[in-house]
Order: structure tokens, then sequence, then C-alpha cells
């Protein structure tokens, strides 16, 4: 009697996790569409710096990206260690890759 039970409810587990999965299907492919439309956009930014140094309007100029946009990437990827800020340029700091971003990119190649 126990293991009808339990069978009972592990169905009963399935079909929730099966509904679940169906009303969610929309928000989890717009999800893995901006995941990577960000990841391209991210790299595109670490092509441009691997060049040399640059500013954030430097940046959006080079990659064709908006400016705000730009920033918002910058400041996520200063924040994970991924870029570090240099000298200030007039009103803009200067951003390059960070050493380490650049030897690990290599190793993965």
């Amino acid at each position: 009697m126990k293991t009808i039970d339990k069978n009972k409810d592990k169905e009963a587990k399935k079909a929730a996790m099966k509904e679940l999965r169906g009303l969610r299907k929309n928000l989890i492919a717009s999800a893995s569409s901006t995941m990577k439309i960000q990841k391209k956009d991210m790299a595109a930014i670490k092509a441009f710096l691997k060049g040399e140094a640059a500013t954030i309007p430097e940046i959006a100029a080079g990659i064709d990206m908006p400016t705000d946009k730009t920033l918002w990437y910058m400041a996520t990827m200063k924040k994970y260690g991924q870029i570090i800020e240099g000298q200030k340029e007039g009103a803009f700091f200067k951003y390059s890759l960070n050493e380490q971003e650049k030897t690990q990119e290599k190793a993965e190649a």
C-alpha cells in the first residue's frame, strides 16, 4: 500500500513539473535569447580591448553600441575583474583587459 502511495506521489510530481515547464517555456526562451545577446556584446567589447586600452565612448563607437549599454557592460566587467581601469584621458578613464583574463582566454583557445 505504501508503494502505491509513493508511485502516486512520484507521478503527481512529474505531472506538476511538466506543467510548470510548459508554463515557463516562453520565459526560459526569452532569458536564453537575452543571455546569447549579452555574451555576444561582451565578446565584442573584449575583442576591441585586445588591441589597446580605450575609453567607453571609443569602445561604443568602435563596436557600434549605444554608450549607455556599453557603460553598463563595462561596469559589470569591472565588478567581476575582467577589465581594469587605467589612466584618465580628459573626462574619461581608459579601460583594458585584465592580464589574467588575457592569459585565461589564450589557455581556453
